[in-house]
């Protein structure tokens, strides 16, 4: 039996499942809301209902989006000769941040995951495809993450967009800049040499 009141009990169940959210942390949130001003908790409520119904995919890339198309794929400066392939929403802010890259996404929502049963048909690739046949596309930028279904949905990637005739590259992996090299493991050496370049 909880020592919280039912509602209270509910709140800090439903805050429990956000990632990253402990029962203390949860249990934090919910006293603060309920010490806060009516208009504070209201405000936190009507912007998550508003996210809810405002927010759906761009018919484009499947990034985020409020309407049928997404800020980047609306707007006409970014170049359409590159597509940078990732695999969530979030990850596209991780790119823009570096204020290098000028093209265009497109979101997987997802990696393949055979242990998972998630395969090929469960990510969102029909899209990119037809993008690519329609587009002056020259190059497609695989950015999923290393880990193992990372690297296993990056050469898949490669087998399939390979006959387009576009090139297909890879984020370059490798030895984090600041790192000691005495505390690099093995895989992350590896990946560092075959992704070196030219000085």
């Amino acid at each position: 039996m909880s020592d919280l009141a039912a509602p209270m009990s509910r709140l800090v169940d439903e805050l429990k499942r956000l990632p990253g959210v402990g029962a203390k942390s949860a249990q934090r949130m919910a006293f603060h809301l309920l010490g806060a001003p009516k208009n504070e908790a209201d405000r936190l409520a009507n912007a998550i209902l508003d996210m809810r119904s405002a927010i759906q995919l761009c018919e484009r890339c499947n990034n985020i989006a409020e309407g049928m198309l997404c800020p980047f794929c609306r707007d006409p400066n970014r170049s359409p000769k590159t597509i940078c392939v990732v695999e969530q929403p979030a990850n596209i802010s991780i790119v823009e941040r570096t204020r290098q890259y000028d093209g265009l996404y497109h979101v997987l929502h997802g990696v393949l995951a055979p242990l998972k049963n998630i395969g090929p048909e469960d990510l969102k690739l029909k899209n990119l495809l037809e993008r690519l046949g329609q587009m002056e596309t020259e190059e497609v930028i695989i950015a999923t993450s290393p880990t193992t279904e990372g690297q296993a949905t990056a050469s898949y990637l490669a087998r399939l967009l390979k006959p387009l005739h576009v090139r297909v590259s890879r984020l370059g992996m490798g030895i984090p800049v600041g790192a000691e090299l005495e505390f690099v493991d093995e895989a992350t050496m590896m990946e560092a040499m075959d992704g070196r370049r030219e000085l």
